[in-house]
């Protein structure tokens, strides 16, 4: 795009908001509004806000005109990512009015799909943009004020009282000062606990929050304290239900900085702001006088990231990274006051992010797994890591739709969450449970015997909304307990019709597991046909739990090879280790150092390096192909925390390596 063309801007959602952005377009330098997208389009006055604009019946109409560069969304907050996504799918460059989404994990999601359409996507907090936040940045950095210690912000209002069928009031549109105007407070603290150390924006510790949530369940005021990793501690604050100074002061070891309502800095229309310097010798004001529109310099930002080829915002506007943090701060002020709006909930999200159906796909291949009639897709699906049911949707979404349907929980994972939250999945979505794949694990220390997985599967198959597990694990091993009492205890499970595929031990030793079959061949039991131990390309050298046993080294590859029993290896990308954030000078990650730290393991690692830009990819997929590159039937089991990361582990799958580069990887 050159430089002299102006950026098409069409608008969905014709509130208020989208009417005051739109005056930021008029006054632009870059933008110029073509259309605005209504689901109401007559009704009356509409044409008045929005002048030279035409009038678009349905969002799906906007998105489709080809004369449209980049699109603003103006809609309640439930429904920012899914037009958001949309916008994006439809090669739009996007604007989305905050907060971007409900949450950072939802956010994260946008912007990855902006990565891979080539397209810019942002959060408009306009604010950022203003010469005056340029000037307090300055400020900051050039120790006016000595060494930041105490940041405060608010930004509350008084709607005064409670009115149920306002969007602030309403539970269904993710109602509550916390989404609508709390960010502003959190994402200026980050930014300018970033700014004491020369650095865009900073990520908070510790976040610890309060608030009076009322009849709708939505926060009225709350406020929270963050701690941040240069010890700066801030204290934010938003509100619908009261009036507050809407001061930001920032309180250093020389002296303190003080701006009145500084979120609308010199005025929505223009004029002068006040930046007030206090310090012991003497106190300063700085004018910061500007004729310009207050939204025009957002408008512009967008307008020059299109131009110069950019997907995301430059400083100060927000990337997708300061995004992400900051709406994990509101994630976490949240949880901290149990606010969860119902949208949310399995009950209510019941398509994916994009608004439409869950439905399987093809791409990641199949195998047949000896013992289970279904067949299972190549790489099997963890998701342990994830808060809410809302958060792992994401990934349980995009991995079925990718045409995954091979799934791992356990008993213990996060005390039963991980198996609620693909109970609620499998039921809320349109998924067959008989196409799916379903591992399950229990019988964890201290609770390792035989008599407890019976009671521990009771609690598994409800929490999992099933009456069967496909596949089945004794998570761990207990050598007090004679081998046999495990063996009974599992084929009593098979003959209930409550493990209708295989079983086996997670973390067991090739001993007992020849044990175990020995006895179960003896006394014509069903005896362990599965095995999940650690395997991968370095070996642990150091258990990463207690009573983890990896199956890397040379005699457990004898004995897989010669046992062809499948092993569901867990950890089977390093943990990191073929990332960047392991390295022969990097020491900062302890696990990853005393797990995974050895001269052989980094000689594996540097010929993972040197693999990958042979084949076009990145070490980490190399690890992950030369697991799936054995003589012997492994199903890794991956924890991507984001759908990104997701996509990027199974585009490993379709990595074929031959034997020699296989013997060439282990030395």
């Amino acid at each position: 795009m050159s430089s002299e063309q102006p950026i098409r801007w069409g608008i969905i959602g014709p509130g208020t908001i989208a009417r005051t952005f739109a005056e930021g377009i008029a006054q632009s330098a870059t933008g110029r509004l073509l259309a605005i997208a209504t689901r109401n389009p007559d009704k009356p006055g509409l044409g008045e806000g929005f002048p030279a604009a035409r009038i678009v019946k349905g969002y799906d109409t906007l998105l489709a005109d080809p004369a449209i560069d980049a699109v603003y969304i103006a809609t309640p907050h439930t429904s920012h990512a899914e037009w958001a996504v949309k916008a994006v799918r439809a090669g739009k460059h996007v604007l989305v009015e905050k907060p971007m989404a409900l949450s950072a994990f939802d956010a994260q999601s946008i912007f990855h799909e902006a990565t891979k359409a080539g397209v810019f996507a942002g959060e408009a907090y306009m604010y950022r943009f203003h010469p005056q936040t340029a000037r307090l940045v300055e400020l900051v950095r050039d120790g006016t004020i000595g060494e930041v210690r105490i940041i405060r912000s608010s930004f509350g209002f008084d709607m005064g009282g409670y009115s149920p069928e306002h969007r602030l009031f309403a539970n269904d549109l993710a109602g509550g000062g916390i989404l609508d105007v709390g960010g502003y407070p959190v994402s200026m603290v980050c930014m300018l606990a970033g700014a004491a150390e020369k650095k865009p924006f900073l990520e908070p510790l510790t976040v610890s929050g309060a608030a009076r949530l009322g009849p709708s369940g939505v926060d009225e005021w709350a406020s929270a304290v963050l701690k941040f990793p240069n010890d700066i501690v801030a204290e934010v604050s938003c509100s619908i239900m009261a009036q507050q100074d809407n001061m930001l002061r920032i309180i250093g070891s020389k002296g303190r900085i003080e701006v009145k309502d500084f979120w609308f800095a010199s005025g929505q229309q223009g004029g002068v702001g006040c930046i007030e310097i206090i310090r012991n010798d003497g106190q300063q004001a700085i004018k910061v006088e500007e004729k310009r529109h207050l939204y025009s310099f957002e408008v512009d930002a967008v307008g020059e990231a299109i131009r110069a080829g950019r997907t995301e915002f430059a400083f100060p506007g927000m990337n997708a990274e300061d995004t992400r943090a900051n709406l994990s701060v509101l994630d976490r002020w949240r949880a901290s006051i149990g606010l969860e709006y119902g949208i949310e909930t399995a009950a209510r999200r019941t398509t994916n992010l994009a608004g439409v159906a869950v439905v399987a796909g093809k791409n990641v291949l199949k195998r047949q797994i000896p013992g289970v009639a279904k067949p299972a897709s190549t790489v099997a699906l963890g998701f342990e890591f994830f808060p809410s049911f809302a958060s792992a949707s994401l990934t349980l979404d995009a991995f079925y739709e990718a045409g995954g349907n091979l799934f791992d929980t356990a008993f213990v994972y996060g005390a039963g969450r991980t198996e609620r939250i693909f109970g609620d999945w499998h039921t809320s979505r349109t998924v067959n449970r008989e196409d799916i794949v379903l591992i399950g694990k229990g019988a964890h220390s201290p609770l390792c015997y035989p008599d407890v997985i019976a009671r521990q599967l009771d609690q598994s198959l409800e929490r999992l909304k099933t009456d069967y597990v496909d596949v089945y694990f004794m998570h761990r091993d207990n050598p007090d307990i004679p081998v046999g009492e495990f063996v009974d205890a599992m084929d009593a499970e098979l003959r209930r019709g409550r493990i209708r595929g295989i079983f086996g031990g997670s973390n067991w030793t090739r001993e007992r597991m020849d044990e175990a079959i020995v006895y179960a061949e003896k006394n014509g039991k069903a005896g362990p046909a599965a095995l999940s131990n650690n395997f991968s390309l370095a070996q642990m050298l150091d258990p990463i739990w207690p009573g983890c046993v990896a199956a890397s080294d040379d005699c457990w590859k004898d004995w897989l090879k010669k046992r062809q029993i499948p092993n569901f290896a867990w950890s089977s990308q390093g943990r990191g280790f073929f990332t960047d954030r392991a390295g022969r000078d990097k020491h900062d990650n302890e696990e990853i150092v005393r797990v995974w730290y050895s001269g052989r393991n980094f000689e594996r690692r540097d010929r993972a390096i040197e693999l990958a830009k042979k084949h076009g990819c990145s070490p980490i997929h190399i690890a992950l192909a030369y697991v799936i590159a054995q003589p012997f039937p492994i199903i890794p089991l991956i924890g991507p925390r984001t759908v990104a990361e997701l996509e990027d582990s199974l585009s490993a799958i379709q990595i074929a390596l031959a034997p020699e580069e296989v013997r060439w990887l282990e030395g």
